[in-house]
């Protein structure tokens, strides 16, 4: 069965060309702001300490789903720049086969600059919330073995 879904790749490719249409990082924290603004809210029913990201300083949630055969996430924060970088992270990851996931390089955000321009705090955060969905990822490649 095909799907029309994007590999990881092309996604990561996407968002890199996105972010390089803008010059300064002003603008790029104003878009990742945007793209928290559009990640649909988690239903308060999820946000549980199961689903809760350990290492973020600002409270994040991922609910992770699976459904034929590919991971869906869905996420929230109560912080908007953070709630914008988990929904790139949602974008990128949500929608694939599990071991793709868990074998995610994850470029991108090297490409667009995001390491060095995050505050240390938040770049473990980002490493946190990556740890956290190849972590449920892993799980259920081992749960399906």
């Amino acid at each position: 069965m095909e799907t029309n879904t994007k590999s990881i790749q092309e996604t990561e490719n996407e968002i890199v060309e996105e972010f390089s249409l803008f010059d300064e990082w002003m603008d790029k924290y104003e878009y990742i702001i945007e793209l928290g603004k559009n990640l649909p809210d988690l239903d308060e029913k999820l946000k549980t300490e199961d689903n809760k990201v350990s290492g973020c300083q600002s409270q994040v949630w991922l609910n992770t789903k699976y459904e034929n055969g590919n991971i869906i996430y869905e996420a929230d924060s109560d912080a908007i720049i953070t709630k914008g970088l988990v929904g790139l992270l949602v974008r990128v990851l949500s929608n694939q086969k599990p071991r793709d996931i868990v074998d995610a390089k994850l470029g991108f955000i090297d490409k667009i600059g995001m390491k060095e321009h995050l505050s240390p705090n938040r770049a473990n955060g980002l490493v946190a919330m990556i740890k956290h969905m190849k972590e449920n990822a892993k799980q259920l490649i081992m749960s399906r073995e």
